[in-house]
């Protein structure tokens, strides 16, 4: 068993399913202290399947700078700290953008880019406080390398990538670190319906689109990559 040093707490987002789901497990697995968060606790408790003190699940609207908030002031009651923050949660958006509507932009940006803003303006307190803690960012391959049907998201990616290389000179006198995971294509549940929203909206000359899109959906569940 690890000692009480090597224990840290974790605080991850998009926990119920894909990349944050294994995270989480693996996590666990190792004795680590976690706080999960998902737009579903009840959901995300019966995907973890853990019981014991060293897992807290958290319903959270990370949209919400005030449900942030409570979900990281509850994890540092309760653990007594705050170690490592994980940004994982998000979703994907394609279409051009002229089928895309302005609701349909903004609310991308409220969880890929204004979620994660949210947590780690609400987490450094605490770690400014300890002296210590590192944040990492889940972006995208489409971050720095877009493809076709996805401007919205690689605009969504490419500032998840911009804001932690800029935090990560911030905080660095803090004793805080900070780094952007940039993925590419592995299987979890991305390219479902759940959690892949494609334009409703469909303007038939963008028919290099709605191919690529097809191409994309068909890889669900095959793709090379594993959590």
């Amino acid at each position: 068993m690890e000692s009480k040093k090597e224990q840290k707490v974790w605080f991850v987002t998009g926990a119920s399913k894909g990349l944050g789901l294994s995270i989480v497990k693996q996590l666990l697995k190792l004795n680590q202290k976690v706080a999960a968060t998902s737009r579903n606790k009840e959901a995300l408790i019966e995907a973890v399947n853990f019981t014991g003190n060293n897992f807290l699940p958290l319903e959270v609207n990370l949209a919400d700078n005030k449900s942030v908030n409570a979900a990281i002031k509850e994890t540092n009651d309760v653990f007594s700290s705050i170690d490592v923050l994980i940004n994982n949660a998000g979703y994907g958006i394609g279409g051009s953008l002229e089928e895309l509507n302005d609701k349909e932009v903004r609310d991308s940006f409220d969880v890929n880019v204004f979620g994660t803003i949210n947590t780690i303006r609400n987490v450094l307190p605490y770690m400014r406080k300890q002296k210590s803690g590192h944040i990492i960012n889940i972006s995208s391959i489409a971050g720095f390398a877009p493809g076709i049907g996805w401007t919205a998201y690689a605009a969504t990616k490419f500032a998840v990538t911009g804001l932690t290389e800029a935090l990560a000179q911030d905080v660095k006198e803090l004793g805080i670190k900070a780094t952007v995971v940039l993925p590419g294509a592995f299987r979890t549940s991305f390219l479902t319906d759940e959690s892949l929203f494609l334009s409703e909206n469909v303007i038939p000359d963008y028919t290099a689109i709605r191919e690529t899109h097809s191409i994309f959906k068909a890889k669900d569940g095959h793709q090379q990559g594993r959590p």
